[in-house]
């Protein structure tokens, strides 16, 4: 008999509240459970204030929940310490925000390269691996160039690459085309979905924008904290 196969990413019943300026709690998760295969693209939807990102950043270890589990390939993210914790961002999971965060003085190859040089690697190990990955976003021509000679949708893609340098299992991102015009927008939505089928990277997307939300595989609906809805993209 083959064994059943488990998911990337189990997400059981996670809780999450913050301390108000009043003395009271805001509770922003109040208990949400899915399922990611790998492989998957997913899109996280509700209206602004329903937990969507607060839950990428437990998805990603960069808050821990009031209560609940992620599990990452079967194994309880939550039980590692914090410097553990560290280490399994920097190796297991890519972030893609809205505001790209490249660091102005480096340039693409080496804003790319900058998930793996914190690891200790020295460049010229990575850099063919970085050069890859602009390529494969069709920016091997902008290699070289800083981020303030770069337009905002390369910017953006750069960021993609610096997701991925480190083969990470889980991409999360939130609102990747939040500042981008609708045409560079879409085509970063096409990227992001042609590199899931070509590489087997698996995306959680957090988003406003119904047209990337259609590219999903499947939709997660939010609202006021509840896992509302998982419909299956058609």
């Amino acid at each position: 008999m083959t064994a059943p196969v488990l998911p990337l990413l189990s997400v059981i019943n996670l809780t999450k509240s913050y301390p108000t300026a009043h003395g009271g709690t805001l509770e922003v998760l109040r208990g949400v459970s899915f399922e990611v295969q790998a492989g998957e693209v997913v899109a996280v939807v509700g209206e602004s204030g329903t937990g969507k990102s607060t839950l990428l950043h437990l998805l990603g270890a960069l808050d821990r929940p009031d209560a609940g589990h992620v599990y990452m390939d079967g194994r309880d993210i939550f039980v590692k310490n914090d410097e553990e914790l560290a280490h399994f961002r920097n190796r297991a999971v890519g972030f893609i925000f809205q505001f790209h965060h490249l660091l102005p003085e480096f340039t693409a190859l080496e804003n790319v390269a900058m998930p793996a040089l914190i690891q200790g690697k020295a460049l010229r190990t990575v850099e063919a691996r970085a050069l890859e990955l602009l390529t494969l976003l069709g920016l091997a021509e902008r290699a070289e160039h800083r981020p303030n000679a770069l337009s905002g949708g390369e910017q953006q893609r750069v960021a993609v690459a610096r997701a991925l340098m480190n083969q990470p299992a889980l991409v999360l991102a939130d609102e990747p085309s939040g500042n981008l015009d609708t045409k560079t927008a879409e085509a970063l939505h096409q990227e992001m979905v042609r590199l899931s089928r070509d590489t087997g990277q698996t995306f959680v997307i957090v988003t406003h924008n119904p047209s990337l939300a259609a590219m999903a595989d499947r939709v997660l609906h939010m609202e006021q904290g509840l896992l509302v809805g998982d419909t299956v993209a058609e």
